[in-house]
């Protein structure tokens, strides 16, 4: 019957004369007539109106070959605020052999990721976001292992992250952010890996130390409901640029190692972190964001040097060092956010003269305001925490 079928295919294209330069393999032609059947152009876009099967499939939009294969798949007008595409992924996609990339733009992409796309041993690339995608992630994605970029972010995907993507020797980027995936985070084997977004999801449970590797540039899990400690996590991930662990369930100290790191971008917010924050050497970080969280104990000199900090929201206890005043009135720092928090004292003169460009809120501590500041609608109005929290913190 399979051989029948694709002598009638063969007899079609000798019926209207296809065999020229660049014809490509019947399963690849049957594998593209499945994939159209299964999608259509949202109303307003005519991505596929070049694909004609009397010509030559190698010259449809977003297919490109290399001599009679199929190499790379790129479905839907990539131009910004095209409507995009409908249906479903059809099966057929895994008989592309030869494919190395598949992407789908922003659309109404609906069902499952099809288990047979693991038979396209060669995909490197990965990546159909902003769709409506459900069900869960294939294990058999793991058998993918030339694998480099994986993104089916902004989808409706459920059930856990396969231990099998986490691998994936060669992987790249992962980003499954903007999901309803739960379970926890799987170990990642890829040393080459810079890059995992997997905010917005209800992923729990806590972060082994050696589940994320030192090649880690880029880390955001906010929104989720981790708990345990990072600090051992964080201490392996000495080439982060960017960090977001924000609104989760994080327990434990932060370890003072990670400011000295050349992170542009930290935020820690509305997380349960317990403990002091101990920089160990001077801060190289410009913007510093641990507001909304559970940490205590005395604030350090050191990290006078990040041009804009948050500690707001916290538990911090003692004197505000002189360094950050100093500081402060000489334009090195422009936001310094310390409202909400148990600090005792700022050595700083009623009549101190803080330069426009700068900002400093000490609303809602344990002392009375030596100078009025504006601050943030979310500081509220009261100006002093009352005596009995500040009593009862102490004790």
């Amino acid at each position: 019957m399979r051989f029948a079928t694709l002598f009638c295919v063969l007899l079609l294209l000798l019926r209207f004369g296809l065999f020229v330069e660049s014809i490509i393999v019947p399963v690849d032609f049957l594998a593209l007539q499945a994939i159209r059947k299964s999608l259509d152009d949202l109303p307003g876009s005519n991505f596929f109106d070049s694909w004609d099967f009397t010509s030559d499939p190698c010259n449809f939009a977003g297919v490109y070959c290399d001599g009679d294969k199929v190499t790379a798949l790129n479905l839907g007008d990539p131009r910004a605020g095209s409507p995009g595409l409908s249906g479903r992924i059809d099966p057929a996609i895994g008989k592309l052999s030869s494919l190395t990339e598949l992407s789908i733009v922003p659309g109404r992409i609906m069902g499952s990721l099809p288990h047979t796309i693991s038979q396209s041993k060669n995909l490197r690339f990965l990546a159909i976001t902003r769709n409506f995608l459900s069900g869960e992630i294939p294990a058999s994605l793991g058998e993918l292992r030339g694998l480099k970029t994986l993104d089916l972010s902004y989808n409706q995907l459920t059930g856990s992250i396969p231990p099998s993507v986490g691998s994936l020797p060669e992987l790249s980027n992962l980003i499954l952010c903007h999901n309803h995936l739960n379970g926890s985070i799987p170990q990642f084997l890829s040393q080459t890996l810079t890059r995992i977004d997997l905010k917005r999801n209800n992923l729990t449970g806590v972060i082994s130390p050696t589940s994320l590797p030192p090649s880690l540039q880029y880390l955001s899990l906010a929104w989720n409901h981790l708990t345990g400690p990072v600090n051992r996590v964080l201490l392996r991930l000495n080439q982060l640029n960017y960090l977001d662990l924000s609104l989760n369930r994080f327990t434990g100290a932060i370890p003072g190692q990670i400011f000295t790191f050349p992170i542009t971008n930290l935020q820690l917010q509305r997380n349960f972190f317990y403990g002091v924050i101990q920089p160990a050497n001077q801060v190289t970080i410009p913007t510093v964001d641990l507001s909304y969280n559970r940490f205590s104990g005395e604030l350090s000199p050191l990290l006078s040097n990040v041009q804009n900090l948050y500690l707001n929201n916290n538990r911090f206890t003692g004197q505000v060092p002189v360094s950050f005043v100093d500081r402060l009135l000489a334009s090195s720092i422009q936001t310094l956010y310390l409202q909400h928090n148990f600090f005792t004292g700022i050595q700083i003169s009623p009549a101190a003269d803080i330069p426009v460009s700068s900002s400093l809120c000490l609303q809602y501590n344990c002392m009375v305001l030596p100078v009025q500041t504006p601050c943030p609608v979310k500081a509220g109005f009261q100006k002093t925490r009352p005596t009995t929290q500040c009593n009862e913190w102490r004790g």
